[in-house]
């Protein structure tokens, strides 16, 4: 029985010996069996339940759509309700629309283009490994995503100084307001109209909010280099979500500043 042992183990070690000269002849190594599975220094952005570098990206990439997805739903219901209570009280939802101030409006969704200009530049520059321009790009995005808020802000505030806040300042007086309410107008369907606008406008801000947030912490990472390393998915997802918001906005301001067309000869002359 010892010597059966023996005989095995001294297989064994011969097996070993010879496996391990094998795997020093090979061209790619003792190592080459894990840098199949991401382990070596080139993979090392490589997490551990997935074969490749292409196969993590794909997933990832499918994981952020899949949000966005969810985004749209959100926001998709939104616009639903607009669009049925807008058929059903349209000269009300027109009032509502000419007592929102067009300029300001405007001049958000140019700030919130250029942004996305930014944003593009800034994803460009951390696949070329530009950790300067990167920064630069990120800076003005989060510059213009502020600005854009506090451009909001003001326009809040003079919604509320004109009583048009409802539930917490509600004491409308559109223009011709005497004479809309002798042609039956419904005031309540008047005060549903700021009741979707703060909705929709309150939800986009707080992805901003959001978005302002991320790419601050971003900057923050980028300093250290970690999105010019090679590791540039995470910006080009950032990306992809700040351009979201955009869109949103883009779909918003016409559907609330410019029903009925009466606000485009605003941006030349008149007031709110």
């Amino acid at each position: 029985m010892a010597q059966a042992v023996e005989h095995v183990g001294t297989a064994s070690l011969e097996h070993g010996r010879a496996s391990h000269e094998a795997s020093l002849d090979s061209p790619h190594g003792p190592s080459s069996q894990h840098e199949g599975h991401g382990h070596g220094a080139e993979h090392s952005l490589l997490h551990h339940h997935f074969d490749d570098m292409e196969q993590q990206r794909e997933a990832t990439a499918l994981g952020m759509w899949a949000f966005l997805a969810t985004e749209v739903m959100m926001f998709g219901a939104l616009m639903f309700v607009y669009s049925l209570y807008r058929f059903m009280h349209h000269e009300e939802w027109l009032a509502g629309s000419h007592s929102l101030n067009f300029k300001l409006g405007f001049m958000n969704t140019l700030v919130l283009l250029v942004s996305s200009l930014t944003m593009a530049m800034a994803v460009h520059s951390a696949q070329l490994k530009d950790r300067k321009k990167l920064l630069m790009f990120m800076g003005i995005t989060w510059i213009l995503g502020l600005t854009f808020l506090v451009i909001k802000g003001f326009e809040w505030t003079a919604d509320y100084n004109e009583g048009l806040i409802p539930s917490f300042n509600w004491d409308p007086r559109p223009h011709n307001f005497e004479t809309l309410l002798n042609k039956g107008f419904n005031l309540q369907a008047y005060q549903l109209y700021f009741m979707v606008y703060f909705c929709m406008t309150g939800l986009h801000a707080i992805h901003m909010i959001i978005g302002l947030g991320l790419v601050a912490y971003f900057m923050f990472l980028g300093k250290r280099g970690h999105f010019t390393n090679g590791n540039d998915q995470p910006v080009e997802l950032l990306g992809l979500y700040w351009h979201f918001v955009d869109i949103v906005w883009v779909f918003l301001f016409p559907l609330l500043y410019l029903i009925g067309g009466g606000h485009v000869a605003a941006l030349f002359g008149g007031g709110h």
